[in-house]
């Protein structure tokens, strides 16, 4: 073959296939592969005719047809299959060739594979893709990490087919050494969680509180979509809410029971290990969870007893405009949490993130995509060293406004019976996190008398103290760490 193609695809899935005719739409000659060859040729004889996409029956083809140095990107499922597709790849690639896994791997995984591949000569990148099936065909979000000497080589094709801000701005730019990227889709991952469980909760609210039809939902979300809390999640709320087949609300006919694929989970988890109170996702994650047990619930329901639920049959607009309050304030704790958590990893795992390109990289193609991204950016523009976004002047003149409205709904919901758990812990850390004494100090003193694990004082910073509370411990205490 004299013309060579600029990089294969490896999984024909319905991400693999909208990249590459992303890619063959911004002139790159695209290789594609699927384990499965029937795949690869209904897909050369649907979607990809009078294009300039190749098709490969193998691997070896797949190699053959590329330039030097090779580029691939795997579009596989997480897990065993992207390890075992490397391992069939080693063989036939040459030192300087280039692996991207483009998949949602686990952030520690991907330090393996760099680690390994690295070993053998090559190159790899981790890069996270999110859009979904749309993004995936007009423009995602994507966030590369991994080996950076392998950067310059897919930089022009991954920004070109990203999406792009409204200043023509590619929303991809390089993430950092090793897991970085997938750490940052993961936890792009994270928020998405928690923005959707938010939303459930304002129609739920709207739905038992205020006795709101479907029609009137479409229009709350829709106008709320016009204005600060414009964003891609709203915007197709509003779309679903509207949305009838047979003259039935389609919503109104699926299952309450929530399913997930593990990235919600992972960040939680990745919290839980930077000590980082991720209160708001964590609560979205373990929603899911109880959506799941619906059996379980349903007999419940019959046998567990809560207030009536009454509808609010006055100053709807006031309760709606609370609500859209409540909303923005929880999403603002939301992606506060999210940013938490990548200082903590960036610290960790020695990665130097930049926080602004990364609420750039957010702003178009991805799931999260919404206004106040901007606003986050020049948050960081200002103060690249902020500590909290809460600490920002735009976010702390936002909270201060929508609090009064964010409590009302949480005390209403509350009094009526109604779940907004992830509304809730979003208040409760707020509340914390701007009191500047809280009763750790009973706790720690709870500590030191069942387990003599000692304590600080006030008055003596940085020193260990142990009581003996009983007067038959002694002077002994237990060692002291923090995990």
């Amino acid at each position: 073959m004299t013309n060579k193609a600029d990089i294969a695809v490896i999984g024909l899935a319905v991400m693999g296939q909208n990249l590459i005719l992303n890619m063959n739409d911004h002139n790159f000659t695209v290789v594609a592969y699927n384990r499965t060859y029937s795949k690869t040729s209904d897909f050369l004889a649907g979607p990809a005719k009078d294009t300039n996409i190749i098709g490969a029956e193998t691997l070896e083809q797949v190699v053959e047809a590329l330039a030097t140095p090779r580029k691939i990107m795997l579009m596989v499922r997480a897990g065993n299959s992207v390890d075992s597709v490397i391992q069939q790849l080693l063989p036939l690639l040459d030192k300087g060739d280039l692996i991207i896994d483009g998949g949602n791997s686990n952030f520690t995984d991907t330090e393996r594979r760099a680690k390994t591949l690295a070993e053998n000569g090559m190159l790899f990148i981790g890069t996270g893709v999110s859009g979904g099936e749309e993004g995936a065909r007009n423009g995602p979000s994507i966030m590369p990490g991994g080996h950076k000497e392998a950067w310059p080589l897919v930089k022009e094709l991954f920004q070109s087919i990203s999406a792009k801000t409204e200043n023509g701005d590619p929303c991809c730019q390089w993430v950092g050494e090793g897991g970085a990227g997938h750490f940052v889709k993961m936890v792009h991952n994270g928020i998405e969680y928690g923005d959707m469980q938010l939303i459930c909760e304002a129609y739920d609210f709207m739905q038992h509180a205020l006795g709101m039809d479907n029609e009137q939902m479409h229009t709350a979300f829709a106008n709320w979509d016009k204005g600060d809390l414009n964003s891609y999640l709203i915007e197709i709320t509003a779309e679903i809410l509207n949305f009838k087949e047979n003259d039935h609300y389609v919503v109104d006919t699926i299952l309450d029971k929530a399913g997930q694929k593990g990235t919600g989970k992972w960040t939680g988890i990745n919290a839980l290990e930077l000590g980082i109170p991720l209160t708001l996702i964590g609560e979205a994650v373990f929603a899911r969870c109880l959506s799941a047990l619906k059996e379980e619930r349903v007999k419940a329901a019959d046998i567990l007893s809560g207030p009536e639920i009454t509808i609010i049959d006055s100053d709807h607009e006031q309760w709606i405009t609370s609500l859209g309050d409540a909303l923005l304030a929880a999403k603002i704790i939301s992606y506060t949490q999210g940013y938490m958590l990548m200082a903590a990893a960036a610290e960790e795992y020695q990665w130097d993130l930049q926080y602004g390109s990364i609420a750039q990289m957010w702003r178009g193609g991805c799931i999260i995509r919404s206004a106040f991204l901007d606003d986050i950016q020049n948050a960081f523009h200002k103060d690249p060293s902020l500590a909290n976004l809460l600490l920002d002047d735009y976010f702390k003149n936002s909270i201060n406004k929508t609090q009064g409205g964010w409590r009302k709904i949480i005390s209403k919901a509350t009094e009526l019976g109604l779940p907004v758990p992830a509304m809730s812990s979003a208040l409760s850390f707020y509340d914390g996190y701007r009191t500047a004494r809280l009763p750790a100090n009973l706790l720690q003193a709870q500590r030191d008398y069942f387990g003599a694990h000692t304590y600080e004082r006030l008055d003596s910073p940085g020193q260990r103290f142990h009581t003996d509370w009983t007067g038959e411990g002694g002077d002994v205490s237990s060692s002291s760490y923090s995990v």
